[in-house]
């Protein structure tokens, strides 16, 4: 006997008159996504130098250039609180300069809006180059000793994995607005 699927998931994505995306998933998945990144420091990974990425920032720059304007200028705020949460860094880094990061890129959406993606990867590298050289200066600052030479395989590892952030965070813009509610 063949395994029949519910008729909800068989006409998933089939039939477009009188369908809507849900508007709980299209507002909830960019922020549990970012949320998400942000608790990756929690995976069992040993390494004498820091070469995870920060997800959640990686995660939070993809989704605002690809839908600029789905986040709140005031974003960064309480994901970089959720960030700062998991991340080890001193308490309140990760608010000031995901903060920072969110009006940036606002800024500079609102500035040139026709962008490749040339110009998103540039901009990306140099927000994450932004943040972590901000995030040690203010571990330095708050006790640590770490020269800047410690951050440059995180750095370089941060800036080939966009591409592939930006291409999940694609793929999740794609599931979140499938139209399943009935009008």
């Amino acid at each position: 006997m063949p395994l029949t699927l519910p008729a909800a998931w068989r006409d998933l994505g089939k039939r477009r008159i009188n369908r809507a995306p849900s508007p709980l998933l299209a507002r909830s998945v960019p922020w549990l996504v970012v949320m998400l990144g942000s608790l990756c420091p929690l995976l069992p990974l040993i390494a004498s130098a820091p070469v995870v990425p920060p997800f959640g920032f990686l995660f939070l720059i993809a989704w605002l250039q690809l839908r600029p304007g789905l986040f709140p200028v005031w974003a960064g705020l309480p994901l970089g609180l959720f960030d700062d949460l998991f991340s080890g860094q001193p308490f309140g880094s990760a608010v000031l300069l995901w903060s920072v990061a969110v009006i940036v890129v606002d800024f500079i959406e609102t500035r040139f809006p026709w962008r490749g993606f040339a110009q998103d990867w540039l901009l990306a590298a140099a927000a994450f180059a932004a943040c972590l050289l901000g995030g040690l200066g203010l571990a330095n600052l708050a006790g640590g000793s770490s020269p800047v030479a410690s951050i440059v395989p995180q750095l370089i590892v941060s800036i080939f994995a966009y591409p592939l952030a930006a291409r999940l965070v694609g793929a999740l813009d794609q599931f979140r607005l499938i139209p399943i509610r009935e009008l």
